[in-house]
This record gives C-alpha cells, structure tokens and sequence, in this order.
C-alpha cells in the first residue's frame, strides 16, 4: 500500500522516499519485525531505489522512543577526516546545481570533499542494540534488489538529472550513474551489482570490511590517491555513538529530536520553544519569526560551542527561559526515524567496492567557518533532525526529513501541521512550505506571503525539492490509528502491513 493510510488495529507503518524503500520496511513489519528492523530493512533498500542521496558511503542519525525503548539517539553522522594524513589536499570541485530556475546553489566535490563515513557503522549499531532480525536477514532482500534494480521514478528521474554534474566530474561515477552517457530515465530499471556484493558483506561480516578490512583499503587508497584526507585511522577510529535526545515541551507534548553536536535538531528546539511562548496555532509571521530567530542563533559561538558538554541546556535556557529519511512505527507503538545523507555525493565510486563516498566536507551548509577547520575525528555539525513527537510516553508522531538548511523548517511546519491544526500527517506533509535564510523567505505557491510584511520573498512556481522530503507517520494513542505522509516533493510514499 502506496498511500496515507489509517487502520483501526494497525500493524505499523513505514514512510520513506521512494516506494521501494517503503514497501521493503512494510514487509519487515509484516515478517514479524520491529520499527528498527524496518527502519533498517528501508534504509538498506535506499541504497538502491535512492542512490545519489545514500549508500554506504553515507552517515545519519536514528532516533528510537517509545513502549519499552529508552529514548535515544544514535549518531552515525560523518566526521571529519584526517588523522595521520600526509601530503596536499586537493581542491575542491564546485559544481552549480539549478532547481528549475527558482534557486541556484553551488556544491563542492571532488576527493577533498570525503569525509568519514558511518552508515555501515550505523546499521550493524542499530541492529545489535535494538533489532529483533538478524542484519543479514535484512540484507538479503536490499542486496538482490541491488542486483535486479529499481524502476526509476519520476522524482528519481529528476535527481539524477539534476546532480548528473556532479556524477560526470569522475570517469567512475559517471560510468555508475549515467549509464550510455546519459542519466537513467524514468521507468528504466536501474541496477548496482556492486552495491549488491556490498551489502551482503554487510550482512555477512558486519561493519568490519567497510571499516578495517579490505573494503576500508580500497577507499582509503583510491581516495587518497585523489587528494583526499581520508586515512586507514580514521576509518579504524570511526564508531556510532548513542546519545541522550534533545527534548522540548511544545503544547503538552515533548518533542523528541537531534542533540549537540548535530545543530538541526538544537535549532529546531528552539524555534519549537520560541513559538509555544504564545498560543497557537501560530501565524505565519510567527512561524517565520522564529525560523529567523534560529537563523540568527547560528552564530560561529554557536557552532564551536556544540562540542562542548551541557551545551544544549545553556544554549535553550539563555534564549526560551543530498539526504533521505524515513520514519517506522511498529504494532507496539515504537517508533525509528532515521535520517541518512551522502551529501550529493563526491562523484567518487570506488570500483569493486559499491561505494559512492560521500561529500559532507565540501557541504557549504555544514562548514559557515571555512572548508576543513574542523579537527580531525569531529562529527559534522548536521541540519539532520529525526524527531518524535510524545505525549505521556506514547509517541504521536515520528517524523523527519532531507533537504540541508531546509531541514529545520520544513519539520517545524509540519510539528505545528499536526499538534496545532490538527492535520494528519499526509495534509501536514503536502502543506505548502516556506524557508527564512539570509533575510529572504522562500515560499512555494499557496503561502500566504501577503502576511509577511516587510520581508523579502523569493517566490518558487511550484512545489519544490528545495523544500526539503518530510517523510511522517502519526499516531492516535487512543485507538493507535496510523496516518502517513511521504513528501511529494521527493516522491516520498507510505506502506503498510
């Protein structure tokens, strides 16, 4: 089932970006599996059905809550690269990225763009800490899916023709992604034998290949001899990381999401704090206030400060006093949002290993000091928020999404969406959305922009993936009715059961 959906005695839920990824969680609900078994099973099928926004060479963060789970979240995001590097970086590639003519943004690729990936690391964590399947089990299906391939949708279609100049500045990634010299188009089947042989090992051996072995060797080489800093160390080094969530009252709910040194989810926080000092449901100028107000926040005293320990408690209390996501909830009531992203990729696929390394050090979004003045060893200061909304310890809503600085509002209109209008999660994803950065709001058709007086608007003719891919399920704790909305915007659909 491929739709928002609402069932009386429901067996779960799965929203995802592509309907491949969807379905392949659905059906580990079905086989019996929990939220993070299918979270899992999803992500390991994006790797596929999603591949220029995920893989291997990726890194994210799952948030799980609910029944008898503690709330945590597990940080598998990319760090910083470099530990025991030698000799010159190579310069990054700028490629220029055109959105339909609306928004224009400028990416850095290439070698030096490489950082120390963590999805192989994530998965074998989430599995061993909270799974009740075995990880090859859940690798098996991703893996032939890998081999068969997907048919390419019509969102797919359009990223791989969008990001197609970034794939084409290395003879590999193109030759992987653009296949006969052209990107794949829509209803072609699309395949990644060498991907598939990947995820069996992961199923097989665990992380240990993509980390210490001779998957980690290949990577490591071939980047090296590119001009990248990624090394032997800091692979060897690399393990994801359980954290506390960071968690904010909003309208007698607590809402659930990214700690330090993510940043998406600290600013998402505070802009939550910010608009439930008033009654709701906000205005647009409110909900606009605040996504400025947490793009003021964003100072570099904030950025150095995340590392630091207690960070997010000062930082809330002094102020209140690409990327692909899918959120699970199981039969139980337990939830698993995870939010992965290979950047837009480096354009470098490492032959024989099925891995498209990822480009977070050249992520402008991610870097406001300077390319690489991080320290080696350092997580990447995310906009990636996987957040849950609860409610006396029963979620009502899990919920997350792709999109870089769009992150952060896109999640606030769609929390407000559902806990202030009353929309279900399908209506509350597809509402039109708006994005405040550098004194401009962006704002698709159907905002109400006439209300922003005195701002800047810059208007987008359609509905856009600029506007980030919200993929949502909410809950009933009374009856545990399931509604679910996968973002149109990025071809986002919802199974289940």
């Amino acid at each position: 089932m491929t739709a928002a959906v609402a069932r009386g005695r429901p067996g779960g839920m799965v929203a995802a970006g592509h309907p491949v990824t969807a379905e392949a969680g659905a059906r580990v609900l079905r086989e019996g599996g929990n939220a993070v078994d299918a979270a899992i099973g999803a992500v390991l099928a994006s790797w596929t059905a999603e591949p220029l926004l995920t893989g291997p060479g990726a890194g994210g963060y799952l948030l799980v809550a609910g029944s008898d789970w503690e709330p945590t979240l597990l940080d598998f995001f990319v760090a910083a690269p470099g530990f025991g590097a030698s000799g010159d970086r190579s310069e990054l590639v700028e490629v220029s990225i055109d959105f339909d003519g609306d928004a224009e943004q400028a990416f850095h690729v290439g070698a030096a763009s490489c950082g120390t990936y963590g999805a192989p690391a994530g998965v074998a964590a989430a599995i061993e800490r909270w799974g009740s399947m075995s990880l090859a089990d859940l690798a098996g299906p991703a893996a032939a899916l890998a081999r068969e391939g997907v048919l390419v949708t019509p969102a797919q279609a359009y990223l791989y023709a969008l990001l197609a100049p970034i794939v084409a500045t290395s003879r590999e990634g193109a030759a992987t992604f653009l296949p006969g010299g052209s990107p794949p188009a829509e209803r072609e089947r699309f395949a990644l034998p060498e991907l598939g042989d990947a995820i069996d090992r992961l199923g097989r051996e665990g992380a240990a290949p993509f980390y210490t072995g001779d998957i980690a060797a290949a990577i490591v080489a071939w980047v090296g001899e590119r001009g990248g800093t990624l090394t032997a160390e800091d692979l060897a080094a690399y393990e994801a990381i359980a954290r506390e969530p960071a968690r904010v009252a909003y309208r007698g709910h607590e809402v659930l999401t990214n700690p330090p040194p993510s940043a998406g989810g600290t600013l998402l926080a505070f802009a939550l704090g910010v608009l439930d000092r008033a009654p709701g449901p906000p205005s647009l100028p409110a909900i606009v206030d605040a996504m400025a107000a947490a793009q003021e926040a964003r100072t570099d005293d904030f950025l150095e400060g995340l590392t630091e320990p207690g960070f997010l408690g000062r930082f809330l209390a002094s102020r209140l006093g690409s990327t692909t996501h899918i959120s699970a909830v199981d039969a139980e009531g337990r939830c698993a949002s995870v939010t992965c992203t290979n950047g837009e990729g480096s354009g470098l696929v490492v032959p024989g290993t099925g891995v498209h390394v990822n480009n977070i050090m050249g992520e402008e979004d991610l870097s406001p000091l300077g390319f690489h003045t991080a320290p080696p060893g350092r997580r990447m200061p995310s906009m990636m928020a996987p957040t849950a909304v609860v409610r006396r310890g029963e979620v009502e809503l899990v919920v997350g999404s792709a999109g870089s600085n769009r992150i952060r509002s896109a999640l606030l209109q769609t929390i407000v969406g559902v806990i202030d209008r009353g929309l279900d999660a399908r209506a509350a994803v597809e509402a039109p959305r708006a994005h405040f950065e550098h004194g401009l709001v962006y704002a698709e058709p159907d905002v109400p922009v006439q209300e922003l007086e005195g701002r800047k608007v810059v208007a987008f003719r359609a509905r856009n993936l600029f506007f980030g891919g919200v993929q949502a399920v909410a809950r009933d704790p009374a009856t545990g009715a399931l509604t679910g909305g996968g973002d149109p915007r990025r071809g986002g659909a919802v199974a289940s059961p």
